[in-house]
Protein backbone atom coordinates (compact mmCIF):
# COMPACT_ATOMS: atom_id res chain seq x y z
CA UNK A 1 0.00 0.00 0.00
CA UNK A 2 1.60 3.69 -0.77
CA UNK A 3 1.60 6.06 1.76
CA UNK A 4 -0.14 9.43 0.71
CA UNK A 5 2.39 11.03 2.53
CA UNK A 6 6.11 12.16 2.48
CA UNK A 7 8.50 9.81 3.45
CA UNK A 8 10.11 12.40 5.77
CA UNK A 9 6.99 13.03 7.37
CA UNK A 10 6.34 9.38 7.75
CA UNK A 11 9.21 8.60 9.46
CA UNK A 12 8.91 11.09 12.41
CA UNK A 13 6.20 12.11 14.12
CA UNK A 14 5.94 15.92 13.45
CA UNK A 15 3.20 16.30 15.71
CA UNK A 16 5.10 14.93 18.56
CA UNK A 17 7.61 17.70 18.27
CA UNK A 18 8.52 20.61 20.52
CA UNK A 19 4.66 21.99 20.69
CA UNK A 20 2.24 22.33 22.90
CA UNK A 21 0.30 19.89 21.01
CA UNK A 22 -2.31 21.78 19.93
CA UNK A 23 -4.65 21.14 23.38
CA UNK A 24 -7.07 23.43 23.29
CA UNK A 25 -6.40 27.59 24.05
CA UNK A 26 -3.28 28.37 24.73
CA UNK A 27 -1.42 30.59 27.32
CA UNK A 28 1.65 30.67 25.28
CA UNK A 29 0.07 32.18 22.48
CA UNK A 30 -2.00 34.52 24.61
CA UNK A 31 1.19 36.40 26.27
CA UNK A 32 2.82 39.25 24.60
CA UNK A 33 6.17 38.56 22.42
CA UNK A 34 9.07 40.53 20.53
CA UNK A 35 7.61 38.46 17.73
CA UNK A 36 4.96 36.26 16.14
CA UNK A 37 6.72 33.97 13.66
CA UNK A 38 3.75 32.60 11.04
CA UNK A 39 4.81 29.08 10.13
CA UNK A 40 7.63 26.24 10.81
CA UNK A 41 9.25 25.19 8.10
CA UNK A 42 13.03 25.97 7.88
CA UNK A 43 12.27 29.72 7.35
CA UNK A 44 10.25 29.76 9.99
CA UNK A 45 12.23 27.94 12.43
CA UNK A 46 15.73 29.00 11.75
CA UNK A 47 14.21 32.89 12.04
CA UNK A 48 12.51 32.18 15.08
CA UNK A 49 16.13 30.20 16.79
CA UNK A 50 18.20 33.53 15.53
CA UNK A 51 16.29 35.96 17.40
CA UNK A 52 15.74 33.67 20.11
CA UNK A 53 19.28 33.49 20.59
CA UNK A 54 19.59 37.20 20.71
CA UNK A 55 17.36 37.12 23.72
CA UNK A 56 13.48 37.96 21.97
CA UNK A 57 10.34 36.93 23.25
CA UNK A 58 9.59 34.38 20.32
CA UNK A 59 6.46 32.57 19.42
CA UNK A 60 6.18 30.36 16.60
CA UNK A 61 2.64 29.74 14.89
CA UNK A 62 1.62 26.92 13.09
CA UNK A 63 -1.34 26.13 11.22
CA UNK A 64 -0.97 22.20 10.67
CA UNK A 65 2.74 20.94 12.66
CA UNK A 66 6.23 21.42 12.31
CA UNK A 67 7.13 20.37 8.72
CA UNK A 68 4.04 20.19 7.41
CA UNK A 69 4.31 22.49 4.37
CA UNK A 70 6.65 22.57 1.22
CA UNK A 71 9.83 21.82 3.88
CA UNK A 72 8.86 18.40 5.01
CA UNK A 73 8.15 17.76 1.39
CA UNK A 74 10.89 18.57 -0.48
CA UNK A 75 13.40 16.42 -2.03
CA UNK A 76 15.96 18.14 0.68
CA UNK A 77 18.93 18.70 -1.63
CA UNK A 78 21.31 21.22 -0.28
CA UNK A 79 23.09 22.61 -3.67
CA UNK A 80 24.68 25.63 -5.31
CA UNK A 81 24.33 23.11 -8.45
CA UNK A 82 20.40 24.03 -8.77
CA UNK A 83 19.25 22.64 -11.54
CA UNK A 84 19.41 25.62 -14.78
CA UNK A 85 18.78 28.28 -12.36
CA UNK A 86 22.25 30.17 -12.59
CA UNK A 87 21.80 30.14 -16.33
CA UNK A 88 18.10 31.35 -16.29
CA UNK A 89 19.05 34.28 -14.18
CA UNK A 90 22.05 35.33 -16.44
CA UNK A 91 19.69 35.50 -19.05
CA UNK A 92 17.40 37.83 -16.48
CA UNK A 93 19.96 39.72 -14.60
CA UNK A 94 23.51 41.31 -14.70
CA UNK A 95 26.32 39.44 -13.37
CA UNK A 96 26.40 41.51 -9.96
CA UNK A 97 22.99 40.07 -9.43
CA UNK A 98 23.92 36.52 -10.16
CA UNK A 99 26.42 36.78 -8.13
CA UNK A 100 24.35 38.18 -5.05
CA UNK A 101 22.00 35.22 -5.79
CA UNK A 102 25.17 32.31 -5.68
CA UNK A 103 26.15 34.34 -2.68
CA UNK A 104 23.33 34.38 -0.51
CA UNK A 105 23.19 30.93 -1.48
CA UNK A 106 26.23 29.73 -0.26
CA UNK A 107 25.72 31.59 2.82
CA UNK A 108 22.25 29.79 3.67
CA UNK A 109 24.28 26.39 2.83
CA UNK A 110 27.08 26.91 5.22
CA UNK A 111 25.02 28.11 7.84
CA UNK A 112 22.72 25.12 7.32
CA UNK A 113 25.89 22.33 7.67
CA UNK A 114 27.20 23.78 10.05
CA UNK A 115 24.52 23.79 12.52
CA UNK A 116 23.97 19.81 11.18
CA UNK A 117 27.22 19.11 12.68
CA UNK A 118 27.22 21.24 15.94
CA UNK A 119 23.77 19.30 16.50
CA UNK A 120 24.03 15.71 14.98
CA UNK A 121 22.16 16.14 12.41
CA UNK A 122 22.88 13.46 9.46
CA UNK A 123 23.66 14.53 6.23
CA UNK A 124 25.08 12.75 3.20
CA UNK A 125 27.78 14.76 0.84
CA UNK A 126 27.03 14.04 -2.64
CA UNK A 127 27.98 15.51 -6.64
CA UNK A 128 25.18 17.55 -7.24
CA UNK A 129 24.44 16.74 -11.50
CA UNK A 130 22.36 18.97 -14.14
CA UNK A 131 21.43 16.36 -17.03
CA UNK A 132 19.85 16.56 -20.29
CA UNK A 133 18.27 13.51 -22.48
CA UNK A 134 17.50 15.70 -25.45
CA UNK A 135 19.07 18.13 -27.94
CA UNK A 136 17.12 21.14 -26.01
CA UNK A 137 17.92 19.82 -22.56
CA UNK A 138 21.64 19.98 -24.43
CA UNK A 139 21.78 23.32 -24.78
CA UNK A 140 20.20 24.08 -21.53
CA UNK A 141 22.97 22.14 -19.61
CA UNK A 142 26.30 23.86 -21.55
CA UNK A 143 24.89 26.82 -20.80
CA UNK A 144 24.58 26.10 -17.07
CA UNK A 145 28.35 25.35 -17.12
CA UNK A 146 29.05 28.32 -18.80
CA UNK A 147 27.64 30.57 -16.48
CA UNK A 148 28.58 28.44 -13.32
CA UNK A 149 32.59 28.81 -14.45
CA UNK A 150 31.80 32.76 -14.82
CA UNK A 151 30.65 32.54 -11.38
CA UNK A 152 33.45 30.53 -9.98
CA UNK A 153 31.38 27.35 -9.25
CA UNK A 154 34.06 24.61 -9.55
CA UNK A 155 31.64 22.33 -12.01
CA UNK A 156 32.92 19.43 -14.65
CA UNK A 157 31.19 18.16 -17.60
CA UNK A 158 30.23 14.91 -17.63
CA UNK A 159 28.91 12.38 -21.04
CA UNK A 160 28.29 9.58 -18.95
CA UNK A 161 26.87 8.73 -15.40
CA UNK A 162 25.97 6.19 -13.14
CA UNK A 163 22.50 6.80 -13.93
CA UNK A 164 20.28 4.41 -15.82
CA UNK A 165 19.23 7.00 -17.95
CA UNK A 166 20.49 7.64 -21.77
CA UNK A 167 21.92 10.84 -21.10
CA UNK A 168 23.76 13.16 -24.22
CA UNK A 169 25.46 15.62 -21.29
CA UNK A 170 25.67 16.88 -17.92
CA UNK A 171 27.36 19.18 -15.79
CA UNK A 172 28.50 18.12 -11.89
CA UNK A 173 29.48 20.03 -8.53
CA UNK A 174 31.02 17.85 -6.21
CA UNK A 175 30.59 18.15 -2.62
CA UNK A 176 26.94 18.96 -2.05
CA UNK A 177 24.67 17.44 0.07
CA UNK A 178 21.35 15.83 1.30
CA UNK A 179 19.41 15.20 4.19
CA UNK A 180 16.34 14.33 5.79
CA UNK A 181 14.45 17.78 6.19
CA UNK A 182 12.64 16.31 9.36
CA UNK A 183 15.85 15.85 11.33
CA UNK A 184 16.85 19.26 10.31
CA UNK A 185 13.50 20.48 11.37
CA UNK A 186 13.64 18.79 14.76
CA UNK A 187 16.67 20.16 16.18
CA UNK A 188 15.88 23.58 15.46
CA UNK A 189 12.47 23.04 17.35
CA UNK A 190 13.98 21.67 20.41
CA UNK A 191 16.45 24.43 20.28
CA UNK A 192 13.95 27.24 19.68
CA UNK A 193 12.07 25.59 22.88
CA UNK A 194 15.06 25.23 24.62
CA UNK A 195 16.30 28.99 24.65
CA UNK A 196 12.61 30.23 25.66
CA UNK A 197 10.57 30.62 22.82
CA UNK A 198 7.26 28.85 21.98
CA UNK A 199 6.09 26.27 19.30
CA UNK A 200 2.18 26.54 19.11
CA UNK A 201 0.57 23.97 16.41
CA UNK A 202 -2.99 23.82 15.05
CA UNK A 203 -3.53 27.68 15.16
CA UNK A 204 -4.53 29.16 11.64
CA UNK A 205 -3.78 32.81 11.46
CA UNK A 206 -6.75 35.18 10.31
CA UNK A 207 -5.51 38.17 10.20
CA UNK A 208 -3.94 41.17 12.25
CA UNK A 209 -3.80 44.66 13.07
CA UNK A 210 -1.73 47.22 14.52
CA UNK A 211 -2.59 48.97 17.55
CA UNK A 212 -2.47 52.87 18.10
CA UNK A 213 0.78 51.92 20.58
CA UNK A 214 2.30 49.80 17.48
CA UNK A 215 1.83 46.52 18.79
CA UNK A 216 0.15 43.80 16.43
CA UNK A 217 -2.47 42.13 17.52
CA UNK A 218 -2.50 38.31 15.65
CA UNK A 219 -5.85 36.39 15.10
CA UNK A 220 -5.49 32.82 14.92
CA UNK A 221 -8.23 29.85 15.66
CA UNK A 222 -6.91 29.54 18.97
CA UNK A 223 -7.20 32.98 20.43
CA UNK A 224 -5.51 36.06 19.77
CA UNK A 225 -1.36 37.51 20.76
CA UNK A 226 0.07 40.44 20.79
CA UNK A 227 3.97 41.15 19.38
CA UNK A 228 5.72 44.00 18.33
CA UNK A 229 7.02 42.33 14.98
CA UNK A 230 5.23 39.44 12.68
CA UNK A 231 7.37 37.17 10.27
CA UNK A 232 5.43 35.60 7.55
CA UNK A 233 7.11 32.33 6.38
CA UNK A 234 4.39 30.53 5.00
CA UNK A 235 4.98 30.30 1.34
CA UNK A 236 2.48 32.53 0.07
CA UNK A 237 2.44 35.96 2.91
CA UNK A 238 -0.79 35.00 4.37
CA UNK A 239 -1.28 38.62 5.38
CA UNK A 240 -0.98 40.15 2.15
CA UNK A 241 -1.11 43.82 1.89
CA UNK A 242 1.19 44.20 -1.07
CA UNK A 243 -0.59 42.34 -3.61
CA UNK A 244 2.23 39.68 -3.58
CA UNK A 245 -0.27 36.90 -4.96
CA UNK A 246 -0.06 38.75 -7.75
CA UNK A 247 3.97 38.80 -7.94
CA UNK A 248 4.18 34.75 -6.94
CA UNK A 249 3.22 31.96 -9.11
CA UNK A 250 2.58 28.64 -6.79
CA UNK A 251 3.98 25.51 -8.17
CA UNK A 252 3.19 22.12 -7.86
CA UNK A 253 5.88 19.08 -8.34
CA UNK A 254 5.50 15.58 -7.08
CA UNK A 255 7.67 12.73 -5.37
CA UNK A 256 8.69 9.18 -4.65
CA UNK A 257 10.21 6.83 -2.25
CA UNK A 258 10.26 3.37 -3.80
CA UNK A 259 12.36 0.25 -2.53
CA UNK A 260 14.67 -0.33 -5.39
CA UNK A 261 16.93 -3.77 -5.90
CA UNK A 262 20.74 -3.41 -6.29
CA UNK A 263 22.95 0.10 -6.08
CA UNK A 264 21.26 3.25 -6.14
CA UNK A 265 22.41 6.74 -8.59
CA UNK A 266 25.83 7.39 -6.07
CA UNK A 267 24.51 11.35 -6.81
CA UNK A 268 21.43 13.84 -7.10
CA UNK A 269 20.36 14.46 -10.13
CA UNK A 270 17.80 16.87 -11.79
CA UNK A 271 17.33 16.45 -15.74
CA UNK A 272 16.80 20.41 -18.06
CA UNK A 273 14.50 18.56 -19.80
CA UNK A 274 11.25 20.22 -20.43
CA UNK A 275 9.58 17.70 -18.23
CA UNK A 276 11.73 17.34 -15.37
CA UNK A 277 13.14 14.07 -13.72
CA UNK A 278 14.75 14.93 -9.81
CA UNK A 279 16.70 11.90 -8.50
CA UNK A 280 18.86 10.73 -5.44
CA UNK A 281 18.56 8.21 -2.62
CA UNK A 282 18.46 8.13 1.15
CA UNK A 283 19.52 6.19 3.79
CA UNK A 284 17.63 4.02 6.11
CA UNK A 285 18.94 3.11 9.51
CA UNK A 286 16.90 0.46 11.40
CA UNK A 287 17.23 0.97 15.09
CA UNK A 288 20.77 0.08 16.50
CA UNK A 289 22.42 0.42 13.11
CA UNK A 290 24.99 2.56 11.91
CA UNK A 291 24.57 4.94 9.17
CA UNK A 292 27.45 2.94 7.61
CA UNK A 293 25.22 -0.05 7.69
CA UNK A 294 22.05 1.95 6.48
CA UNK A 295 20.51 0.31 3.53
CA UNK A 296 18.90 3.24 0.84
CA UNK A 297 15.84 4.18 -1.29
CA UNK A 298 15.17 5.67 -4.18
CA UNK A 299 13.87 9.41 -3.91
CA UNK A 300 12.53 10.21 -7.85
CA UNK A 301 10.90 13.68 -8.30
CA UNK A 302 9.56 15.89 -11.30
CA UNK A 303 6.21 16.25 -13.05
CA UNK A 304 5.37 19.89 -11.94
CA UNK A 305 2.60 22.27 -13.16
CA UNK A 306 1.23 26.01 -11.80
CA UNK A 307 -1.33 25.12 -8.61
CA UNK A 308 -5.10 23.94 -9.74
CA UNK A 309 -4.25 23.77 -13.64
CA UNK A 310 -2.35 20.45 -14.45
CA UNK A 311 -5.32 18.72 -15.22
CA UNK A 312 -6.26 15.17 -12.97
CA UNK A 313 -3.33 15.34 -10.31
CA UNK A 314 -3.36 11.30 -10.05
CA UNK A 315 -2.20 11.60 -13.51
CA UNK A 316 1.38 12.86 -12.74
CA UNK A 317 1.74 10.51 -10.19
CA UNK A 318 1.28 8.19 -12.46
CA UNK A 319 3.41 9.34 -15.12
CA UNK A 320 6.18 9.79 -12.66
CA UNK A 321 5.73 6.01 -11.57
CA UNK A 322 6.19 4.56 -15.21
CA UNK A 323 9.70 6.51 -15.55
CA UNK A 324 10.80 4.95 -12.29
CA UNK A 325 9.66 1.96 -13.21
CA UNK A 326 11.38 1.96 -16.51
CA UNK A 327 14.25 3.44 -15.79
CA UNK A 328 14.72 1.12 -12.30
CA UNK A 329 13.21 -2.25 -13.14
CA UNK A 330 11.48 -3.62 -10.21
CA UNK A 331 11.33 -0.33 -7.76
CA UNK A 332 8.25 -0.84 -5.64
CA UNK A 333 6.94 2.65 -4.53
CA UNK A 334 6.22 3.12 -0.60
CA UNK A 335 4.90 7.23 -0.92
CA UNK A 336 3.62 9.36 -3.07
CA UNK A 337 3.15 12.77 -2.13
CA UNK A 338 3.67 16.53 -4.07
CA UNK A 339 4.88 20.05 -2.33
CA UNK A 340 4.29 23.65 -3.70
CA UNK A 341 6.98 25.88 -4.03
CA UNK A 342 6.20 29.94 -5.54
CA UNK A 343 8.08 31.16 -8.27
CA UNK A 344 8.90 34.92 -7.97
CA UNK A 345 8.02 37.37 -11.19
CA UNK A 346 12.29 38.14 -12.01
CA UNK A 347 13.30 34.69 -10.66
CA UNK A 348 14.87 36.21 -7.72
CA UNK A 349 13.69 35.70 -3.82
CA UNK A 350 11.47 37.97 -2.33
CA UNK A 351 13.02 38.89 1.40
CA UNK A 352 12.29 41.67 3.37
CA UNK A 353 9.09 44.07 4.46
CA UNK A 354 6.03 43.16 3.20
CA UNK A 355 5.10 46.81 2.90
CA UNK A 356 7.98 49.17 2.16
CA UNK A 357 7.43 51.77 4.73
CA UNK A 358 6.45 49.17 7.95
CA UNK A 359 10.13 47.45 9.21
CA UNK A 360 7.90 45.49 11.78
CA UNK A 361 6.18 42.65 8.85
CA UNK A 362 8.82 40.69 7.16
CA UNK A 363 8.12 37.97 4.76
CA UNK A 364 9.73 35.35 2.73
CA UNK A 365 9.22 33.66 -0.72
CA UNK A 366 10.12 32.96 -4.17
CA UNK A 367 12.51 30.30 -3.50
CA UNK A 368 11.40 27.97 -6.67
CA UNK A 369 11.96 24.50 -5.17
CA UNK A 370 15.67 25.10 -4.15
CA UNK A 371 14.64 26.42 0.13
CA UNK A 372 17.10 24.42 1.65
CA UNK A 373 19.38 26.79 0.96
CA UNK A 374 17.64 30.01 -0.26
CA UNK A 375 15.06 29.33 3.17
CA UNK A 376 17.80 29.96 5.80
CA UNK A 377 19.63 32.61 3.79
CA UNK A 378 16.14 34.51 4.38
CA UNK A 379 16.16 33.93 7.77
CA UNK A 380 19.93 34.97 8.30
CA UNK A 381 18.25 38.46 5.83
CA UNK A 382 15.25 39.06 8.58
CA UNK A 383 16.97 38.61 11.63
CA UNK A 384 19.71 41.16 10.42
CA UNK A 385 17.18 43.73 9.48
CA UNK A 386 15.14 42.88 13.13
CA UNK A 387 17.90 43.03 15.10
CA UNK A 388 19.37 46.12 13.71
CA UNK A 389 22.79 44.17 12.36
CA UNK A 390 24.14 45.10 8.67
CA UNK A 391 22.38 43.02 6.33
CA UNK A 392 24.82 40.81 4.06
CA UNK A 393 25.70 42.68 1.20
CA UNK A 394 23.89 39.99 -1.31
CA UNK A 395 20.68 40.99 0.59
CA UNK A 396 19.96 44.32 -1.33
CA UNK A 397 19.27 41.95 -4.67
CA UNK A 398 16.84 39.90 -2.48
CA UNK A 399 14.31 43.00 -1.32
CA UNK A 400 10.69 42.64 -2.07
CA UNK A 401 10.37 46.45 -3.23
CA UNK A 402 13.83 46.73 -5.07
CA UNK A 403 13.02 48.83 -8.66
CA UNK A 404 14.90 46.21 -10.65
CA UNK A 405 12.46 43.43 -9.66
CA UNK A 406 9.73 45.75 -10.41
CA UNK A 407 10.80 46.87 -13.92
CA UNK A 408 12.23 43.57 -14.94
CA UNK A 409 9.16 41.61 -13.57
CA UNK A 410 6.67 43.52 -14.84
CA UNK A 411 5.87 42.05 -18.16
CA UNK A 412 5.88 38.10 -16.20
CA UNK A 413 3.32 39.63 -13.82
CA UNK A 414 1.16 41.21 -16.34
CA UNK A 415 1.29 37.76 -18.15
CA UNK A 416 -0.08 35.99 -14.81
CA UNK A 417 -2.27 38.16 -14.04
CA UNK A 418 -3.80 38.16 -17.72
CA UNK A 419 -3.76 34.37 -16.95
CA UNK A 420 -5.51 34.36 -14.13
CA UNK A 421 -8.58 36.43 -15.46
CA UNK A 422 -9.06 34.24 -17.92
CA UNK A 423 -9.44 31.13 -15.93
CA UNK A 424 -11.46 33.05 -13.49
CA UNK A 425 -13.85 34.10 -16.00
CA UNK A 426 -14.09 31.11 -18.09
CA UNK A 427 -14.65 28.88 -14.73
CA UNK A 428 -17.46 31.22 -13.67
CA UNK A 429 -18.87 30.61 -17.40
CA UNK A 430 -18.32 27.10 -17.59
CA UNK A 431 -21.37 25.01 -17.75
CA UNK A 432 -21.59 22.90 -14.43
CA UNK A 433 -23.20 19.67 -13.83
CA UNK A 434 -26.48 20.66 -11.68
CA UNK A 435 -26.35 19.75 -7.96
CA UNK A 436 -27.40 15.50 -8.23
CA UNK A 437 -27.21 15.75 -11.06
CA UNK A 438 -24.98 12.43 -11.15
CA UNK A 439 -24.07 9.71 -8.41
CA UNK A 440 -22.28 10.74 -5.38
CA UNK A 441 -18.29 10.74 -6.21
CA UNK A 442 -16.59 7.36 -5.22
CA UNK A 443 -13.82 7.38 -2.78
CA UNK A 444 -11.29 9.89 -3.57
CA UNK A 445 -13.18 11.64 -5.74
CA UNK A 446 -14.47 15.01 -6.12
CA UNK A 447 -16.04 17.61 -8.66
CA UNK A 448 -17.41 20.91 -9.19
CA UNK A 449 -21.63 21.58 -9.62
CA UNK A 450 -23.38 23.80 -10.10
CA UNK A 451 -26.03 24.62 -6.84
CA UNK A 452 -29.18 27.19 -6.50
CA UNK A 453 -28.40 30.30 -8.08
CA UNK A 454 -25.20 29.66 -10.08
CA UNK A 455 -23.27 29.06 -6.73
CA UNK A 456 -20.50 26.70 -7.74
CA UNK A 457 -20.29 23.45 -4.93
CA UNK A 458 -17.84 21.47 -4.21
CA UNK A 459 -18.57 17.64 -3.60
CA UNK A 460 -16.00 14.71 -2.72
CA UNK A 461 -15.91 11.35 -1.52
CA UNK A 462 -12.51 11.19 1.78
CA UNK A 463 -12.71 8.23 4.00
CA UNK A 464 -16.20 6.90 2.89
CA UNK A 465 -17.49 10.43 3.93
CA UNK A 466 -19.05 13.12 1.00
CA UNK A 467 -19.11 16.39 1.82
CA UNK A 468 -20.44 19.15 0.29
CA UNK A 469 -18.55 23.34 0.61
CA UNK A 470 -18.58 26.17 -1.18
CA UNK A 471 -16.39 25.89 -4.36
CA UNK A 472 -15.61 29.48 -4.39
CA UNK A 473 -11.93 30.22 -2.98
CA UNK A 474 -12.26 32.57 0.18
CA UNK A 475 -9.15 34.62 -1.38
CA UNK A 476 -10.20 36.18 -4.87
CA UNK A 477 -13.25 34.00 -5.75
CA UNK A 478 -11.43 31.18 -8.08
CA UNK A 479 -13.34 27.90 -8.39
CA UNK A 480 -11.27 25.22 -6.82
CA UNK A 481 -10.56 22.06 -8.82
CA UNK A 482 -10.07 18.65 -7.30
CA UNK A 483 -6.56 17.58 -6.10
CA UNK A 484 -6.99 13.45 -6.55
CA UNK A 485 -3.52 12.67 -5.78
CA UNK A 486 -3.58 15.03 -2.47
CA UNK A 487 -7.44 14.80 -1.71
CA UNK A 488 -7.66 18.29 -1.67
CA UNK A 489 -9.29 21.18 -3.26
CA UNK A 490 -6.65 23.59 -5.28
CA UNK A 491 -7.50 27.37 -6.62
CA UNK A 492 -5.78 27.40 -9.93
CA UNK A 493 -5.51 31.55 -9.57
CA UNK A 494 -2.69 32.09 -6.53
CA UNK A 495 -2.61 28.30 -5.18
CA UNK A 496 -4.78 28.49 -2.34
CA UNK A 497 -5.60 24.63 -1.01
CA UNK A 498 -8.12 23.52 1.23
CA UNK A 499 -8.61 20.02 2.80
CA UNK A 500 -11.56 17.53 2.10
CA UNK A 501 -13.63 19.56 4.72
CA UNK A 502 -13.08 22.99 3.42
CA UNK A 503 -10.18 23.90 5.83
CA UNK A 504 -7.16 26.26 4.60
CA UNK A 505 -4.19 24.35 3.70
CA UNK A 506 -1.67 26.33 2.45
CA UNK A 507 -1.78 29.90 0.24
CA UNK A 508 -2.99 33.08 0.71
CA UNK A 509 -6.62 32.05 1.74
CA UNK A 510 -6.89 32.48 5.41
CA UNK A 511 -10.99 31.41 5.40
CA UNK A 512 -12.50 27.88 5.35
CA UNK A 513 -14.54 26.75 2.06
CA UNK A 514 -18.10 26.74 4.10
CA UNK A 515 -20.12 23.33 3.83
CA UNK A 516 -23.40 23.70 2.06
CA UNK A 517 -24.70 20.59 3.74
CA UNK A 518 -23.77 18.64 6.22
CA UNK A 519 -21.50 15.98 5.75
CA UNK A 520 -22.98 12.32 4.73
CA UNK A 521 -21.43 8.95 6.25
CA UNK A 522 -21.64 6.08 3.93
CA UNK A 523 -24.46 4.32 3.39
CA UNK A 524 -24.44 0.78 5.43
CA UNK A 525 -25.80 -2.01 3.67
CA UNK A 526 -27.72 -4.39 6.15
CA UNK A 527 -27.24 -8.11 5.72
CA UNK A 528 -29.41 -10.78 7.74
CA UNK A 529 -27.92 -11.50 11.34
CA UNK A 530 -25.06 -8.65 11.14
CA UNK A 531 -24.00 -5.37 9.88
CA UNK A 532 -21.58 -4.48 7.19
CA UNK A 533 -18.64 -2.46 7.94
CA UNK A 534 -18.36 0.83 6.89
CA UNK A 535 -16.31 1.34 4.20
CA UNK A 536 -12.78 2.66 4.80
CA UNK A 537 -10.47 5.12 2.86
CA UNK A 538 -8.93 3.41 0.06
CA UNK A 539 -5.42 4.45 1.03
Amino acid sequence: MVARTSLWLDRLDARALATDGGAGPSAELADPHDVVVVGAGLTGLTTALLLARAGWSVVVVESRWVGAGTTGRSTAKVSLLQGTRLSSMARRHPEPVQESYLEGSREGMDWLLRYCDEHGVAYQRRPAVTYATTGPGLVRVDEEMRVAERLGLPVEWRDELELPVAVVGAVELADQAQLDPMDVLAALAEDVVARGGRIVDRARVLGAHREPAGTYVVRTTRGDTRADTVVLATGAPVLDRGGFFGRLQARRSYALACQAPGDLPPGMYLSSDGDTRSVRSTPVVAAGESTADAGAMLLVGGAGHVTGRGGPTGAHVRRLTRWTERHFPGAVVTHAWSAQDYASSDGLPLVGRLVPTNGRVLFASGYDKWGMTTAVAAALVMAAELLGDHPPRWAADWRPWRPRELVRGAGTVARWNAEVGVRLASDWLRPWPAVAERPTPPEGQGRIERARFRHPEAVCTVGGVTRRVSGVCTHLGGIVTWNDAERSWDCPLHGSRFDATGSPLEGPATKPLEPTEPAQPPRRRQVPGMDAPSPTPAD
